[in-house]
């Protein structure tokens, strides 16, 4: 079991029994100067190892359960692309726990597991050449799961605001409903159809992007984990790296459906 709130004090005064703490944070680091990208898979491996996390083990990870699900699942995205076959988001996180009364500690676990030895690392992961590709391509949804203001321009702390062309605004919380202190996914039939009503529809292949693969790692487990789309992947440079750079286009104002080719050319 992961703990991956922000906060370890949180951590430190109750979790969930024989959960062990994880920040997010360091499960990513600067490449090239792009300051939110994957580690190589022998820093996972050590990492998961240390955690207690071997392959075929079953693994729930848990975040506040507030605003953060994001946490979640972008630790559940890494961990999918060892292959681990057994990869749980806890729905409604430590909050809807607590708030049903369930079983807290705080007693720190001693568990030893084998090392993480997963051989591979493939992370269902999109690059900025995918996404550059990807414009020109009438089977790809490119899906921005930042808040409406950042889509269109209106905020964010990037270089340039806006969004990549063609991109549809789907906005991760919006897979959420509120409760008295945590947030759930929706039914997934009401998740399905709002998708569907974007044109983001299981045919064809999924990239989503945020700022940096936390709010995408959310639409990713939504469409994957709950709705079993086939093709979708993340682009965890996503629009930090994208709007560095000043030979790309972006687009902002309220255009969110596929138009003409942007004047960028495939590579």
């Amino acid at each position: 079991v992961l703990d991956v709130r922000t906060d370890i004090g949180a951590y430190l005064k109750a979790h969930l029994p024989g959960a062990v703490y994880l920040h997010t944070e360091t499960l990513r680091s600067a490449e090239n100067g792009v300051p939110n990208l994957l580690l190589p898979a022998q820093s996972y491996r050590a990492l998961f190892t240390r955690l207690g996390v071997a392959p075929g083990r079953r693994v729930v990870i848990y975040a506040s359960g507030e605003s953060r699900n994001i946490d979640a699942t972008y630790v559940a995205w890494i961990l999918q692309g060892f292959g681990q076959r057994s990869v749980h988001v806890l729905d409604g996180g430590f909050g809807k726990w607590e708030l049903e009364g369930r079983p807290l500690s705080r007693r720190y676990p001693r568990d030893e597991a084998p090392p993480f030895a997963a051989s591979e690392f493939r992370p269902e992961r999109a690059t900025l050449t995918d996404v550059r590709n990807a414009l020109h391509r009438a089977d790809v949804v490119l899906v921005d799961a930042r808040p409406p203001d950042q889509f269109l321009g209106q905020a964010g702390a990037q270089l340039r605001r806006g969004h990549i062309p063609g991109a549809v605004n789907h906005y991760w919380q919006d897979d959420l409903v509120e409760g008295e202190i945590a947030r759930t996914w929706k039914d997934r039939r009401v998740l399905r159809a709002a998708y569907e009503e974007q044109g983001i529809t299981p045919g064809k292949e999924i990239i989503a992007y945020c700022n940096g693969g936390l709010e995408s790692s959310h639409v990713y487990v939504t469409l994957r984990g709950l709705l079993g789309y086939p093709r979708v992947r993340v682009y965890d440079g996503s629009f930090t790296e994208w709007s560095e750079r000043e030979d790309l286009p972006v687009a902002t104002g309220s255009e969110a459906a596929r138009g003409s080719a942007p004047a960028v050319p495939p590579s």
